[in-house]
């Protein structure tokens, strides 16, 4: 199941995905490669990577004396150095820094064949996986106090996976015979590479000025509420170590500005609109005046949906604007290509007899590419160098020319797809599975936006439905993608238009488009030559992880929408301060 994918709020909500917007700075620093037996002897490398390699290299010599011996290792520990700055109503909300470390521990007991985290069929969630190693370490780059961490975390975890590897062999001799007999981890080359961790400098005063500012304008309007403004650089350094031989240092630095305000509709409705902005550096991020136009269509955008009609549930032809389109590729296909799904037998695996079939029209492709650091002059927040599995990134194209070619792996290989593509990603501390990265939809038989609407009116015509929709703007979306509840995904739109027969528009509330792959995949008549993306944090099995997605607009002969949530609250009895203070709500 794949969890919202959603604009990002900062550091809150982390399951939600910042939009527009970007998050990921990659330092400039090019990596410094060489085949080092000692990573202290690398020019660059951080005591926290020699300290990593040397409790190591002891751990896995003192386990394999043990009589059920360990035969992989490896540690990743993650530094996120972040500042965060919030405004509300032009006041200061918050202004604050942190530093903190967190270790994965990864012990494999058995062989590459079968070994602790094979699943426990029968058993709820992961079976075997054991749950997650989520360690805090010391932010001082003293080595003794750091290895004792990794040191008592590989205790633990290893004393849980030779009872996971029990519970195992007695699983695979009680049940029947499973239906994917790949191994259960891949064999990969080591990889050895130092990227130097610059310094992250931050100017909080500035930011605290310019927060204020952005929100200032919402306190004009009495009926809205959350207006916050939020800015966030986090700097995340990741050092990974394993008993095959790797040893990888890499930092990247994230720059985003979020904005959200809220509006209430009299049937207690709650409006929501955000926007959100990323650069690799606080320069690159839009000057004051692009920030308070966005502000402006915001406060715009709020009072209108206030007043517009809420849509009864439909089903017809649609437009999803370019933005739409990517969230919809990352819920309704992503997930279902990540490659342990298509292993797991609690999963739908909808795709997974599907490889060499058509499974898109034929002018679409999907890549995926981690190294894509900038796409349509958008930072990408899904780039990285190495996974945290310690694979080095590499493009897969899932799709080419509508045909299913490849999954997204990590190191848990499946039928036909043995080994890893650097796919294997996971929050700070947790355990790697197959997720996304920088997803890429490429239209090779464009048309434009106005031949896309015409098509639109020519199916609203032929179907003889009243409207059509068009979707142009989402909040993000999430997708079940189980066995056990229905094989599902639902897209969460802020902005959506009915588009008459005679071509007018009309703005609409109060719908979440919904529906399952196969069919809506069917259903795609046409694309335009839009290149938007969507950045954001997906959230699932491993975690919260910065994804991207772009795509063009694409018009879908037959949707389906229905009714959203909505509070049973009535709007603020007493009107909001704001209103009564001088210059006031208007």
């Amino acid at each position: 199941m794949g969890r919202p994918f959603l604009p990002s709020r900062g550091i809150l909500k982390t399951s939600m995905l910042f939009r527009t917007f970007g998050v990921l700075c990659v330092t400039g620093c090019s990596l410094v490669h060489t085949c080092m037996a000692q990573p202290s002897k690398v020019s660059g490398a951080s005591p926290v990577l020699t300290a990593a390699k040397t409790e190591i290299d002891r751990d896995f010599a003192e386990l394999k004396k043990q009589p059920t011996p360990p035969y992989y290792l490896s540690y990743e520990i993650t530094d996120s150095n972040s500042a965060v700055v919030s405004s509300t109503f032009g006041a200061l909300l918050l202004s604050n820094s942190s530093h903190r470390r967190v270790a994965h521990v990864e012990v494999r007991v058995g062989d590459y064949k079968l070994d602790n985290t094979h699943q426990v069929r029968g058993a709820r969630g992961l079976g075997a996986l054991g749950g997650f190693s989520i360690v805090a370490v010391p932010v001082d780059d003293d080595p003794l106090p750091i290895r004792a961490a990794l040191w008592l975390e590989t205790d633990k975890r290893y004393k849980a996976a030779t009872t996971q590897l029990a519970a195992v062999t007695t699983n695979n001799e009680v049940t029947v015979e499973q239906e994917d007999k790949s191994d259960d981890f891949s064999h990969e080359k080591p990889e050895q590479a130092i990227e130097r961790v610059p310094a992250m400098q931050v100017d909080r005063k500035l930011w605290e000025e310019k927060t204020r500012k952005y929100t200032a304008p919402f306190h004009r309007y009495g009926d809205l509420f959350n207006a916050t403004a939020t800015f966030q650089a986090e700097q995340q350094t990741r050092w990974f170590v394993s008993s095959d031989g790797s040893a990888i240092q890499t930092s990247t630095t994230y720059y985003r500005l979020f904005i959200e305000a809220n509006a209430k509709a009299a049937d207690g409705m709650v409006l929501p609109r955000y926007e959100s902005f990323a650069a690799l550096t606080p320069q690159g991020l839009p000057d004051d005046a692009t920030v308070l136009k966005a502000v402006d269509k915001m406060i715009a955008d709020l009072k209108a949906l206030r007043d517009a009609p809420i849509v009864d549930p439909y089903t017809g032809p649609a437009i999803l604007s370019g933005r739409a389109t990517a969230v919809f590729f990352h819920e309704v296909f992503g997930h279902r290509i990540e490659g342990h799904r298509q292993k797991s037998e609690n999963e739908g695996q909808t795709f997974k007899k599907m490889v060499g079939q058509p499974v898109l029209p034929a002018y679409l492709s999907v890549d995926f590419d981690p190294t894509l650091k900038r796409y349509a002059s958008v930072d990408l927040v899904g780039s990285y160098t190495f996974d945290d599995e310690g694979v080095r990134a590499r493009p897969v194209v899932a799709v080419k020319d509508g045909i299913l070619e490849n999954f997204l792996m990590g190191r848990s290989p499946i039928e036909g797809f043995p080994n890893s593509n650097g796919h294997g990603r996971a929050q700070a501390g947790m355990q790697p599975v197959a997720r996304q990265s920088n997803l890429v939809i490429v239209n090779s038989k464009p048309v434009s936006r106005e031949q896309l609407k015409q098509l639109l009116i020519a199916q609203i015509k032929e179907q003889n439905k009243p409207y059509g929709l068009f979707f142009d703007d989402i909040q993000g979306g999430f997708t079940l993608t189980g066995r056990t509840i229905p094989n599902a995904f639902n897209v969460i739109p802020i902005m959506v238009y009915r588009i008459y027969p005679d071509g007018c528009e009309e703005l609409v509330r109060g719908v979440d488009l919904v529906g399952t792959p196969l069919t809506v995949f069917s259903k795609i008549l046409a694309a335009d030559d839009e290149k938007a993306v969507f950045n954001g944090v997906c959230g699932a099995e491993s975690g919260a992880v910065p994804v991207s997605a772009s795509g063009p607009g694409i018009l879908i002969s037959q949707i389906e929408v229905q009714k959203k949530a909505k509070s049973q609250e009535r709007p603020p009895i007493l009107p909001a301060p704001f209103a009564a203070a001088p210059g006031g709500a208007k």
